[in-house]
């Protein structure tokens, strides 16, 4: 039998598992990050952090915890960190008193720049093509779609 005759079979083998292998890519995928996030002194959390600020501008804690799909307890100890490192700023919103604004400092900006060969130098250290990239980006958030409903329906 092949892998993809037991895929429907519920096989217990751990590495049959979809959730394994996806827990295995994320690792590896964190693991090639680091070095080049260590060389701006940030950790993977707080890196995509700044992609939000970077591509949305001064946005709320509320908008920025959904965009990661994160609560608000995890994003709140990174936002401390990025804020004491000097690269984003917190404010109340003056228009509500409850919602908290955050954008990134001159420093965060500057990050920016110094960050735009992240994704090539991965890229390329993955041996990923282009199209193989847009392909499997696709495929997860297609895979992504399908466990929210999931998660959603009542068993």
């Amino acid at each position: 039998m092949t892998n993809e005759d037991h895929a429907g079979e519920g096989s217990l083998l751990l590495d049959e598992q979809l959730c394994f292998a996806l827990y295995a890519a994320q690792r590896a995928v964190t693991a090639a990050y680091r070095p080049l996030l260590e060389e701006l002194g940030l950790t993977y959390p707080q890196y995509l952090v700044l992609l939000v600020l970077w591509e949305r501008g001064e946005t709320t804690v509320k908008e920025l915890a959904e965009a990661l799909r994160l609560d608000y307890g995890t994003v709140s100890p990174l936002l401390k960190r990025l804020e004491s490192a000097g690269v984003v700023r917190r404010e109340r919103a003056a228009h509500d008193e409850r919602s908290v604004l955050v954008a990134c400092t001159g420093l965060g900006e500057e990050l920016r720049e110094r960050a735009a060969r992240v994704p090539g130098a991965l890229r390329s250290a993955t041996g990923l093509g282009g199209a193989d990239v847009v392909r499997l980006r696709e495929e997860l958030w297609e895979l992504t779609r399908r466990a929210q409903a999931a998660a959603e329906r009542p068993l």
